[in-house]
């Protein structure tokens, strides 16, 4: 067994050596950029790392071609570091792009630069500032809470491809800058596409967990109130359609579990407990505002959960 990766390939073959120095590297690059954990991985770990290098060598057309042309132009053991890691950051980048969070990561990194409102900090990972400052240390879920209390925005149109929606560039302008502000600091851009994309829910489909109260009271209940063609003299079905519009697809799913804690409905909605609270609360409130003394609450509440069963897959 040889002491570097130059030696080894040096000798004629890819081997532990080399290997581990790649393992090195990948977490070196994912360290200083911020490159989110291949698919299949939540999180970084050796098992990502290696993922990631099995990828690279088995890339169509390519496979080890990659290791062999950086150690042709390689002198030695320091300059063969560079150029994998030049080759590591390269392919994250490239891998990256494809992802639904790169495509959003480009699509705002865009809005901003054109916007003399937001600053982009040099350096790696790319951040996002409305000035000058010291780089935003705080707590991730800090700031998705923070978004998901902003009201009065909302995205009814999600292109995947040509210009945002201008409807569309207010909603996402106006959550970063509100973040920002509560930042105060420079924001590394993969942490603001995971704020927008949980504060819109752009990337993830809508999820349904079907709940049936204690003894079937809720079941039974709409049931009652399902009956076909059944007259609607209190307008409780107008009332629950304009308020079911009104409901993001976390606040649909959550609403038949509003006598459950946050803790259970962090599980549900397989968000932080701090966001699935603000969730809880906003959900709350407007429902308090929306049951007015015109309606019969609980017809509209069972119109309402009559919509949570049908929307379940």
């Amino acid at each position: 067994m040889t002491d570097s990766a130059y030696e080894e390939l040096q000798n004629g073959g890819f081997g532990p050596a080399t290997f581990e120095l790649l393992r090195r590297l990948v977490h070196q690059v994912r360290h200083s950029t911020g490159f989110p954990p291949p698919e299949g991985h939540t999180a970084w770990s050796d098992e990502a790392a290696y993922d990631v290098i099995g990828a690279m060598l088995s890339q169509e057309g390519a496979g080890q071609r990659f290791v062999t042309v950086c150690f042709t132009q390689a002198a030695d053991e320091a300059s063969l570091e560079r150029l994998f890691l030049a080759s590591i950051k390269n392919f994250l980048i490239d891998e990256a792009k494809k992802t639904p969070r790169g495509k959003l990561r480009r699509r705002i990194a865009r809005l901003m630069g054109e916007d003399t409102a937001y600053r982009k900090i040099p350096g790696p990972p790319p951040r996002w500032a409305l000035a000058d400052g010291a780089v935003w240390q705080g707590d991730l879920d800090d700031l998705i809470a923070h978004a998901a209390q902003v009201r009065g925005v909302g995205i009814t149109r999600w292109n995947h491809s040509g210009p945002t929606p201008q409807q569309t560039v207010h909603a996402l302008k106006t959550i970063l800058m509100s973040v920002l502000r509560h930042a105060q600091g420079a924001v590394r851009e993969e942490d603001l596409a995971k704020v927008l994309e949980a504060r819109f829910e752009l990337l993830a489909p809508a999820r349904f967990t079907a709940l049936y109260a204690d003894e079937g009271t809720v079941a039974e209940t709409v049931e009652r109130h399902a009956a076909a063609g059944a007259p609607d003299p209190t307008g409780s079905e107008g009332v629950a359609e304009d308020i079911w519009q009104r409901l993001s697809p976390n606040e649909r799913l959550l609403l038949p579990y509003l006598d459950k804690d946050a803790h259970h409905a962090a599980q549900l909605l397989e968000i932080s407990q701090g966001h699935a609270a603000v969730v809880r609360s906003n959900l709350k409130t407007m429902l308090s505002h929306a049951l007015s003394a015109d309606s019969d609450p609980k017809a509209v509440m069972a119109a309402l959960l009559r919509r949570c069963g049908e929307a379940a897959p």
